[in-house]
């Protein structure tokens, strides 16, 4: 459950931090390395809809891929769908949003409503059963910078703004890709 639902969770992540300095001061980047776990459940709707917004419909067809039980193990099938999936799971994380304006993922929710920036994708980084069946194996950095953390928070509790770095932006389909543009 990590800290789902834990109100604290702000003062958590500033106090790691500021103890991580203490115990190792040459320590300078703090970043996550964390699940998606609603993209598969997301994704499954998106292939379900007549037309997605946020899945090509040529993407669809060779997304049947994902049907199979070991997909993730049969390199031909994975290199196929890498590039269909890294576009959708940056769409996923950046794009739709709860009624309240903030992402979907509860993680992403999580990380970007303290301060972290989306810094990047991970492919196959999860293997896992759970990672594969909730997350199709991706796994993504939230990087936290300290002279970036409040203003970050501020942006995306007033604005659901969500701070990403281009390497994250640079997976999103074009139409999209315009949307986050300017933000960093």
């Amino acid at each position: 459950m990590g800290l789902k639902g834990v109100p604290l969770g702000d003062f958590l992540i500033k106090q790691v931090v500021e103890e991580l300095k203490q115990e190792l001061p040459s320590l300078k980047t703090f970043v996550t390395l964390s699940p998606v776990p609603g993209f598969m459940r997301w994704l499954a709707q998106e292939r379900g809809k007549e037309a997605s917004d946020h899945v090509a419909e040529e993407d669809k067809a060779l997304l049947v891929l994902l049907d199979g039980p070991d997909w993730h193990l049969d390199a031909e099938a994975a290199k196929t769908l890498k590039t269909r999936l890294l576009p959708a799971v940056a769409a996923y994380l950046l794009v739709p949003r709860t009624e309240s304006g903030k992402p979907i993922d509860p993680v992403a929710r999580f990380h970007l409503g303290n301060g972290a920036r989306l810094e990047k994708i991970h492919w196959q980084s999860d293997l896992t059963p759970k990672g594969v069946n909730e997350g199709a194996g991706f796994m993504v950095n939230y990087l936290y910078e300290l002279d970036r953390i409040e203003r970050n928070q501020e942006s995306f509790a007033r604005n659901g703004e969500i701070a990403s770095s281009n390497s994250v932006r640079r997976h999103l389909r074009g139409d999209f890709l315009k949307r986050f543009k300017n933000h960093s």
